[in-house]
């Protein structure tokens, strides 16, 4: 029997190009942003692979301390630009703690709405990166097209589709304007009306299930020894959620299942974004129920001259790619003294790649970095 890899590896040998480079992202499709891997390759396998940040979005966290507390508003969702809710949240939620703010029930939901919003995005768009990666390019251009209707409720309320920039210290910049809600609902029902047509042009495929199952297992122990949170933490069938074990917004208010899945592979983790599209809309479903009329932000002066009392603080918040986490210290002026992010993607894209790439092909690095839904800017930040 020929063995294809030892036949090329002593043909490298005998040119004295035993191992090759390719600069994996940030030209190539499957890659997101400035973000990249440059992998050393011997035949079609992967020899060792080192990661090429991509240098787009560095230092914010001490660009932060330079910036005005609101100014850093603007320059936060930019750390996860698919799923950018999640950053102001954390950043918000941080402040409030060094305040001792206790932000108005209706903000509680709004915010809550919001964030499961931005996580629906960035799971659709997460998704439709696999159906493209595989070659099932219907998934990818109807998961985007779906996508683009929740961004329009985003413009609708926020002026933006991308970078909202609608958390304020103290709540939530203005209130739903007239008709959005009811808009909101009838798409929770557009929705869940499309899943069983998701199932049959991704999840049931063949094609997925083939190239997915044994891609890039992590196992719940590893998750846990290398810090992994989130979905790829729940798809080993470890049943951890922020939301429910350290309740923040409204996620106390509202009742929600954490699913989990065993195998930790690939195709687990897609299996696990699947459910958590039910869990999404079931939750949005609710908080647009119990939504309380009031205030939606604390008034709390000229943002020129906002300050935050001494004092630190930590808030973190569960991104549809794991715990978003933002450290803040105040010494009482007008800006931060210093502003630390944990991020999700740092140790699913920097340490397993070190893990789970040698060895693979080629053709599977985009679906390996989907499926771990990794965020590029979280690298650099």
């Amino acid at each position: 029997m020929i063995d294809l890899f030892t036949d090329i590896t002593e043909i490298a040998n005998k040119d004295g190009n035993k191992v090759y480079d390719i600069f994996f992202g940030p030209n190539h499709p499957g890659m997101h942003g400035n973000f990249g891997y440059v992998v050393d390759m011997i035949g079609h396998s992967i020899a060792k692979a080192r990661v090429n940040a991509g240098l787009l979005h560095r230092g914010f966290e001490k660009i932060m301390e330079t910036n005005l507390w609101h100014q850093n508003l603007s320059l936060i969702p930019r750390i996860c630009v698919v799923d950018p809710d999640p950053n102001e949240a954390a950043y918000c939620g941080a402040i409030e703690k060094i305040m001792g703010l206790e932000i108005p029930e209706r903000a509680k939901f709004i915010r809550t709405i919001t964030l499961e919003m931005s996580r629906m995005t960035s799971h659709l768009m997460g998704m439709g990166s696999v159906g493209g990666a595989t070659g099932l390019y219907t998934v990818m251009y109807l998961m985007l097209a779906d996508r683009d209707r929740l961004l329009d409720m985003f413009e609708w309320l926020t002026g933006g589709r991308i970078y909202h920039i609608y958390n304020i210290p103290g709540g939530v910049r203005r209130d739903l304007p007239k008709g959005w809600k009811e808009k909101l609902y009838g798409l929770m029902d557009f929705f869940e009306s499309k899943l069983k047509e998701y199932d049959e042009i991704l999840y049931r495929h063949p094609i997925i299930h083939k190239r997915l199952k044994g891609v890039g297992v992590i196992t719940a122990e590893q998750a846990k020894k290398w810090g992994i949170t989130g979905p790829n933490l729940r798809a080993t069938g470890v049943k951890f959620d922020t939301r429910k074990a350290y309740p923040y917004a409204a996620y106390d208010q509202l009742e929600f299942d954490i699913p989990t899945e065993k195998e930790g592979d690939a195709l687990a983790r897609a299996n696990l974004v699947r459910a958590e599209f039910e869990v999404t809309i079931s939750i949005i479903r609710q908080a647009l129920d119990k939504l309380p009329e009031g205030d939606v932000n604390i008034k709390l002066g000229n943002p020129l001259k906002f300050k935050v009392p001494e004092g630190e603080a930590y808030a973190k918040v569960e991104s549809s790619k794991g715990e978003y986490g933002y450290y803040i210290v105040s010494t009482g002026g007008i800006k931060p003294y210093r502003v630390s992010v944990r991020g999700p993607s740092l140790p699913a894209g920097l340490f397993l790649c070190h893990k789970h790439l040698p060895g693979m092909r080629i053709d599977d690095v985009a679906l390996w970095m989907n499926t771990l839904q990794i965020c590029a800017p979280d690298f650099d930040r």
